[in-house]
């Protein structure tokens, strides 16, 4: 209780002491208020803190005293007996095991507030939220694929897409290390089969320095697009992600480099960052997704610069609108026929999503384009598309309000329609595969009887919308996933 009264009143001199400045300054724009609020939860946090403290020494005098106790024979008062020593160990391990959950609470809280925050996924994000320390989170999905008609060489398969651990580390109150460690395809290898992979996804650090300007430097997710970034499975309908977010935009799309972040007024945010550019040796018909070097050895003979910004106005709640870019040279300087070229690459997208009440609404849209793409046609021994683009649009509702009035479960709908072209120009005499020209109808719903879990089933139609002739199977596709 002394100690309680001595920081109220430590904390009210500090408030008298600031009150002039604060009137005169009023940093950031809050008000007498919203400094009050501020004071009134710092000291919660510190009495919270000392009581987890003295409750760690009580455990601390009860073992030392029961360790004690126990290494002594109760006839003559010393330690001789081994059955004695085992029974100590036994209840000293358990006592210590306690010990160290008490000690764990202090760093990873039994509760926690899903949210996102600096663009990252609400799971990611749990590393912003502590008060110092180990952060301990991740996400997983699971994914049941059935091929309907004429499935051709197509397999059915089940697969455990991805086990992620999310790790980060909170230095004091503005030097932050977050990273993501993913686990694909349930292994890295059975024999001389390579499955799957382990990789990190982000491994970053960020200096929080004022809310219109902070740094990020490490290994970063680039900007762009709905999934990019926030790609836990909670966050979007359908088992799989986006066709348009995985080869027009090339989720999960991560590079070296640095930059800035923040948000300069209300309701608006910006991401800007100077990276390693692609390396267009690795360009495909397919698009530009095999050029991304994800921070292995990569390549930095030549730089891009990717940018972002998102506009949620304070009225029109739900609604956000924002764009973002990325452009550089991806030749990294290699010889192409024999000589250097310029492989300027850029991408641009826009998007715009509202959620209202029950609604969900989505729509985005991208074009790239890559110079020089005859030479590098002509290196690879296939078609590089001159300009690609892609845009899909998304509707979903939440229909459990209308089937069980009280329950705090999610029941949504949803359509998606996707049409994307990774050759939509090609080089003068080179051919343009209408495979690539693409339409995707998908239906499905999502169910999360909580938050942290999203189960899903959908069924894709994908049509070659260039050649109506190619056929390929529909997809039924029933998936899991879940954040932590």
């Amino acid at each position: 209780m002394k100690q309680t009264s001595l920081i109220r009143t430590t904390v009210a001199v500090a408030a008298a002491l600031a009150l002039p400045d604060c009137l005169a300054a009023k940093p950031d724009g809050k008000t007498l208020e919203d400094l009050w609020k501020i004071i009134q939860q710092q000291q919660k946090e510190i009495t919270e803190l000392k009581a987890r403290e003295h409750q760690n020494e009580e455990t601390r005098k009860q073992l030392d005293q029961l360790t004690a106790e126990t290494r002594k024979d109760p006839a003559t008062g010393t330690s001789n007996s081994k059955d004695a020593e085992t029974a100590s160990d036994k209840k000293t391990g358990i006592l210590a095991s306690e010990l160290e959950k008490l000690k764990t609470q202090l760093v990873i809280p039994e509760s926690r507030q899903y949210k996102s925050q600096f663009g990252l996924g609400p799971a990611a994000s749990q590393v912003y939220r502590i008060n110092r320390g180990l952060s301990v989170g991740g996400y997983g999905e699971a994914l049941y694929t059935n091929f309907v008609g004429d499935k051709g060489d197509a397999k059915d398969t089940f697969d455990l897409q991805r086990a992620v651990l999310y790790l980060g580390y909170k230095f004091n109150d503005w030097i932050i290390l977050n990273n993501e460690i993913e686990f694909e395809h349930a292994s890295t290898g059975e024999g001389d089969e390579e499955k799957g992979e382990v990789s990190v996804e982000f491994s970053q650090l960020d200096f929080l320095l004022h809310d219109a300007a902070n740094i990020r430097a490490g290994l970063m997710l680039m900007p762009m697009g709905f999934i990019n970034e926030m790609h836990e499975p909670t966050t979007f309908h359908g088992s799989r992600r986006p066709d348009v977010e995985r080869y027009i935009i090339p989720t999960t799309w991560r590079e070296m480099g640095a930059g800035l972040f923040g948000e300069p007024l209300p309701g608006l945010q910006y991401r800007v960052y100077a990276v390693n550019g692609l390396n267009a040796e690795e360009f495909s018909s397919e698009g530009i997704r095999e050029g991304r070097q994800g921070g292995s050895k990569a390549l930095a003979e030549n730089f891009a610069v990717t940018g972002r910004i998102d506009y949620s106005p304070h009225f029109a709640p739900g609604l956000t609108i924002g764009a973002s870019t990325y452009m550089g040279d991806a030749s990294q300087e290699e010889r192409y026929l024999g000589r250097k070229i310029s492989a300027f690459t850029q991408l641009h997208e826009g998007h715009l999503q509202w959620r209202y009440k029950g609604l969900e609404f989505r729509t985005l849209g991208a074009w790239g384009h890559i110079d020089n793409a005859d030479v590098l046609s002509a290196a690879k021994g296939e078609t590089i598309g001159r300009d690609n683009y892609g845009w899909y649009t998304e509707l979903a509702y939440d229909v459990m309000p209308l089937v069980w009035k009280d329950s705090s479960q999610y029941l949504a709908p949803f359509f998606r329609y996707e049409r994307y072209d990774t050759l939509a120009s090609v080089p003068a005499g080179f051919t343009d595969d209408p495979g690539f020209d693409r339409r995707i109808y998908q239906v499905g719903l999502t169910y999360k009887p909580i938050s942290n879990i999203a189960i899903k089933a959908d069924y894709r139609n994908i049509e070659a919308a260039g050649d109506p002739g190619a056929k390929r199977p529909d997809e039924f596709n029933l998936g899991i996933g879940f954040i932590y």
